[in-house]
């Protein structure tokens, strides 16, 4: 495998977006890599700096509201199209959020992990705060050993590696178009299926959770309005 395809799906949060960007674009990677910010219904003035930014690192950018009229959350269109690119290229596809900051020599890493074996699905890097200590999403590794490690629970899609083996094995076109989100079920799918999924906790991105949306960190902060706003306006579906 000689490509990788790499996608950010952004709504606002400019300011933590730009730092995912640059730390994207300083990657040292062995492998040819493409980078693809796909911009879901962002303020003009997140979309104006988003153009500005992909004229000056080149990268390329899809603004969303040009393919579709459905209002954001569309991640089932992100990675649908984001499949075919990278199935008709020949390349493995790795999501990075836009509140992830990740190091120079962590694709690179992740590359390494997924070509070990032919029955690798995912490889996700665990996530951790700027203090260095492991948060949400992989909050169930704190006490995991330090390595790469096989994994059957859901990995996040924050720093996460899908292998062209994988891809090619379940067609995103079946996800359920009523949900939200999706790395619960395409990383149960992938078990499924026979592939292994691995999390790497040796290799720590850092993880600004819910920037983008932040009525998320009620969930934290304020609980019982999460659920509320969860439920009585259909956010959030897992």
């Amino acid at each position: 495998m000689s490509k990788l395809h790499i996608i950010t799906p952004v709504k606002d949060s400019l300011e933590t977006t730009l730092l995912t960007i640059d730390s994207i674009m300083s990657s040292e990677c062995s492998v040819d890599f493409s980078y693809t910010i796909y911009n879901d219904f962002s303020s003009d003035n997140t979309t104006e700096a988003l153009k500005a930014e992909s004229v000056k690192q080149g990268f390329a950018l899809v603004n969303l509201k040009d393919l579709t009229d459905h209002p954001s959350p569309n991640y089932l269109l992100v990675l649908q199209t984001a499949q075919q690119k990278a199935i008709a290229n020949n390349a493995h596809l790795l999501i990075v959020e836009s509140d992830v900051i990740v190091q120079k020599g962590t694709f690179q890493k992740m590359i390494d992990s997924a070509v070990n074996s032919e029955k690798t699905g995912m490889v996700a890097a665990v996530t951790t705060d700027a203090e260095g200590v492991v948060n949400f999403p992989y909050l169930f590794a704190q006490k995991m050993k330090v390595g790469t490690l096989e994994t059957k629970k859901r990995l996040s899609f924050c720093c996460t590696l899908l292998t062209n083996n994988y891809l090619n094995s379940f067609d995103f076109n079946e996800l359920n178009p009523e949900k939200n989100w999706y790395d619960v079920f395409i990383s149960h799918k992938s078990v499924e299926l026979g592939f292994r999924n691995y999390l790497l906790t040796s290799l720590p991105v850092l993880h600004l959770p819910h920037s983008s949306r932040p009525w998320k960190a009620l969930k934290y902060t304020n609980p019982l309005k999460y659920y509320w706003l969860k439920y009585t306006q259909k956010r959030d579906k897992i």
